[in-house]
């Protein structure tokens, strides 16, 4: 009789506590670098509820300054997660900020060199011009990327800076340029056109860190509960993104405001995401650290001597894993 007594007592205050919880949800910001397709798991995540049912409000917020603008959010306390460079993680790391990647969106790299139609491989390139949006982004990594991959000097081609992908694809156009590393979608809109492509980065074995989760050390000591369940409507949302197209699209839709005209380039920008680069367990890769320490080596001592495993920190990913709850999203 008293077993059944406090059964009924425990039920009750169930009932009464849950949906407090409900209402007192955790409230964090996430940065996002870009409006871009290449944080469609953070925008699926926010928009259909993937957050707020593991107890988080998460606000997504896009921060402008590129790289160092998120970064120093970050480090600020401005917003407690942050999606963009892991290149970005990586140097502001070696200067001393507190910031690791904590899960992976994209451990590939989504750029594609394009040229134009008469260069048919990427050997052609000698003596020619290569655009790149400027000298130390992202475009500029990757292009050495790919030469060193080939066997090309980087003395033996001509590197401008034209601005962004589009900026690029009109430069292109003009004859400005004799080849570009570009992004989606305007790397569809360049096939469109006729130009070639040399190299996929993706298709070369090259771990790159393209969008990666970042937090500071500091924060995830203090706030593990809601960090764990932070990254549950994360790994949620890749989940989702991946098995459900339409309304994935129509997130994106919906936050890239697409116009018309491009709806086609952006179900082919989530094509390309879903089946090639969002992992369903999202490690960042350490391969990734060590490719992008091997590049900034040349000119920084620090990176030489760097370990790349202090900039991961792979421990609440690794939990959600080896307790199944990645698996289970995928067995519905």
């Amino acid at each position: 009789m008293l077993e059944k007594w406090a059964s009924g007592i425990l039920a009750l205050l169930l009932l009464i506590i849950a949906p407090g919880r409900s209402l007192a949800l955790d409230k964090m910001r996430v940065g996002v670098s870009s409006v871009s397709a290449l944080h469609g798991a953070l925008w699926v995540a926010s928009e259909k509820g993937l957050f707020k049912k593991h107890g988080i409000e998460a606000e997504v917020i896009v921060i402008g300054g590129a790289s160092a603008g998120g970064m120093s959010a970050l480090i600020a306390g401005d917003v407690q997660f942050l999606s963009g460079s892991g290149e970005a993680v990586i140097n502001a790391t070696l200067r001393g900020a507190d910031i690791v990647m904590v899960a992976s969106s994209l451990n590939k790299g989504v750029q594609r060199l394009v040229a134009q139609p008469l260069l048919k491989n990427i050997h052609d390139l000698a003596g020619k011009r290569i655009g790149v949006t400027r000298f130390g982004t992202a475009s500029h990594l990757v292009l050495q990327m790919m030469l060193r991959r080939s066997g090309i000097a980087p003395d033996k081609i001509q590197v401008l800076q034209v601005g962004s992908s589009p900026a690029m694809l009109a430069s292109l156009d003009k004859g400005g340029i004799d080849a570009a590393v570009l992004t989606m979608p305007s790397i569809f809109v360049a096939e469109e056109r006729g130009y070639r492509i040399l190299a996929d980065l993706a298709d070369m074995d090259i771990y790159y860190l393209n969008t990666m989760i970042d937090a500071t050390r500091r924060y995830l000591r203090g706030n593990r509960d809601q960090s764990t369940r932070f990254l549950k409507g994360f790994v949620e949302g890749i989940a989702y993104f991946k098995m459900n197209k339409k309304e994935s699209v129509e997130v994106l839709r919906k936050k890239l405001r697409t116009d018309p005209g491009r709806e086609k380039y952006l179900e082919l920008s989530y094509d390309l995401l879903a089946s090639k680069f969002y992992d369903q367990v999202p490690y960042p890769s350490l391969k990734g650290v060590e490719t992008v320490l091997g590049f900034l080596a040349k000119d920084n001592p620090k990176a030489r001597e760097a370990d790349p495993n202090a900039f991961i920190d792979n421990s609440i990913i690794k939990e959600l894993d080896e307790s199944g709850f990645i698996r289970k999203l995928y067995e519905k």
